[in-house]
């Protein structure tokens, strides 16, 4: 397999991780190809550590749009604001909310991005897959959620006119209140019926600074590297809230953002093994 060398603490959101080689993965790759590595996109979402798993990602194979019909076709690799700037040329509706929310298809697709009740899923049609595609009824997902396990190559979604500028001011104004320090967007997920930002502001660690990291005064969700953030210092944090929480109000924050750390990830993976 061809590989792309990558600098994470320039690639990354958080301005943070090694330079290693990443594998692409191009039209003639397989299932089995990729079986030990773990895909990545953008890296907008994503805390990397010194010590990451072997990683993929998609080649520019995969970066385009179609059209064909009344279906709007997207390759997995192309980023939300190529796609944006499409739709707003074409007069596309329902992708106004992709022009602030950074990233590729691909990951939007996986996570089921959005803001609000505005959700990727919302007008999708099917998911190509390294294996096979998917029909949207096919798939189980819901909020940040998706059964999707294998690499996304591309998606289909109803291709419907009038591109409405209203929305996007909306969306604008919708993340006016995210700071702009290097980050990787909400780091948890709301937990049902209440804010992951309010109960970490409630445990006291909103401001709160781990060498250069903390959760940002202007989003207490915000994980920030305000210079020379560490993985390590992200990782103590995002373990202080869950314990914080977990211990003063009983609720559980689940992850949003993707550590990518061969201990940690062991770690986890053994503790699913134990609940399963």
């Amino acid at each position: 397999m061809q590989t792309k060398n990558i600098d994470f603490s320039k690639y990354s959101s958080f301005k943070i991780g090694p330079t290693v080689d990443v594998a692409l993965i191009d039209k003639t790759t397989q299932p089995q190809d990729i079986k030990d590595y773990y895909l990545i996109g953008a890296c907008n979402n994503v805390l990397i550590s010194n010590n990451p798993p072997p990683l993929v990602t998609l080649s520019k194979e995969f970066d385009y749009i179609k059209e064909d019909d009344d279906k709007l076709i997207i390759g997995a690799a192309t980023p939300s604001g190529k796609i944006a700037s499409y739709v707003k040329k074409h007069n596309i509706a329902n992708f106004e909310f992709l022009s602030h929310l950074p990233g590729k298809l691909g990951g939007l697709v996986f996570m089921n991005a959005g803001l609000k009740e505005y959700e990727i899923f919302n007008h999708l049609l099917e998911v190509q897959t390294l294996s096979r595609s998917y029909k949207k009824e096919e798939l189980s997902y819901g909020y940040r959620y998706t059964d999707i396990s294998e690499p996304i190559l591309e998606a289909t979604f109803e291709l419907s006119r009038g591109f409405d500028e209203t929305k996007v001011a909306m969306f604008k104004k919708m993340r006016a209140n995210q700071p702009s320090t290097p980050s990787a967007g909400s780091c948890f997920k709301n937990p049902q019926g209440d804010y992951a930002g309010r109960l970490i502001e409630a445990v006291r660690l909103k401001g709160y600074l781990r060498g250069d990291m903390c959760f940002s005064l202007e989003h207490a969700n915000f994980l920030v590297n305000n210079k020379k953030g560490s993985f390590e210092d992200g990782l103590w944090l995002i373990n202080e809230a869950q314990k914080r929480v977990y211990e003063e109000f009983g609720k559980v924050l689940e992850l949003e953002i993707q550590l990518l750390d061969k201990e940690f990830m062991r770690k986890q993976s053994s503790r699913k093994e134990n609940r399963d």
